[in-house]
């Protein structure tokens, strides 16, 4: 945690393994396990951005992600309880107009079936196998974390997760095929969405603690205080980039932090940012162009929609101004 705390990145994975299993059983008691796999993310999302909060003194580290974990399910089942009182409609148009987060029926409908299909999937596997795949992806261990959480052999544990999926493929070769109608019918955009957003998640943590990586530091320039900064992560090749934001004051008032690769003569916006209470943010930004070195990046202040181009004052800069 001190590592985490101090911008060491590469400490997240080997936290995750540790914690997350934790976590998702407590979600599960309560959550089905798709709304538990969200708490799982929500917790080390949380874990990620306020390492720096973790006090030692009060508490061991589990217990610290389980009371978080336990205040996201709050919430959760809040929620689930209540049901938002519109005015009258009778026209239809406020609720055409409503754009739900949440599955609707024939989504929810869809994401059950999935589960239960999985899982009648797994209940068919022999039990060294079923043990195995719920440890290899369902707690998300690696094949090494799982032979030693059976205490097995490594090649042992590869045997049985790759036993497993293939006789995972037959009974479940339908459920692909009725992903592939459904996204083609609109009933799994929102599963779709989620899964996206995930996916993304997913690659930009693998992004940051890759050792292929040499982090870019953005220096304060201008009035930005000395502790001010930014580090830019991306590899060669790979159109994906992460840009974390420390110690940033409050933009000012009418205003938003933007970011700003630079390629040649050209700028990329990665997007806009607003720091959290602690002076932190984070920016995940893809496109072909983030593939190739910059030659500049940049934090600007821009107005509240942002910009097409860096107008405002720099306040982070690499290379240093």
């Amino acid at each position: 945690m001190r590592a985490l705390a101090g911008g060491d990145e590469t400490a997240l994975p080997d936290l995750y393994a540790r914690h997350a299993p934790a976590v998702f059983a407590l979600a599960a008691r309560a959550l089905d396990r798709s709304a538990a796999e969200e708490i799982v993310q929500d917790v080390f999302l949380a874990l990620w951005q306020s390492a720096g909060r973790f006090d030692p003194g009060k508490g061991a580290l589990r217990t610290w992600l389980l009371v978080i974990a336990q205040r996201r399910i709050a919430n959760e089942l809040r929620r689930l309880s209540r049901r938002p009182k519109q005015a009258a409609d009778e026209s239809g148009e406020a609720q055409l107009a409503l754009a739900d987060p949440a599955p609707g029926p024939a989504a929810q409908a869809w994401l059950a079936y999935r589960r239960s299909a999985v899982h009648e999937a797994l209940e068919h596997l022999p039990p060294q196998q079923r043990q195995a795949l719920g440890l290899a992806f369902f707690d998300e261990l690696t094949h090494e974390q799982v032979a030693e959480t059976l205490g097995l052999r490594l090649g042992t544990a590869k045997t049985r997760i790759r036993s497993g999926l293939l006789k995972l493929r037959a009974p479940l070769a339908s459920l692909v095929a009725l992903l592939v109608l459904a996204i083609a019918g609109g009933v799994g955009t929102w599963a779709v969405r989620e899964r996206a957003r995930a996916a993304l998640g997913e690659r930009a943590l693998e992004l940051v603690t890759s050792s292929e990586v040499t982090p870019l530091r953005l220096e304060p320039s201008g009035e930005a205080t000395s502790e001010t900064h930014a580090t830019y992560r991306a590899r060669a090749g790979t159109p994906l980039a992460v840009l974390t934001f420390s110690h940033f004051d409050p933009a000012p008032a009418g205003g938003v932090y933007q970011a700003w690769v630079r390629h040649g003569a050209v700028y990329t916006s990665l997007g806009l940012a607003r720091p959290d209470a602690s002076g932190h943010a984070r920016l995940v930004a893809e496109g072909a162009e983030l593939a190739v070195a910059p030659d500049e990046l940049l934090v600007t202040v821009e107005p509240e929609a942002g910009s097409a181009a860096p107008t405002g004052r720099p306040v982070v800069a690499w290379p240093k101004r």
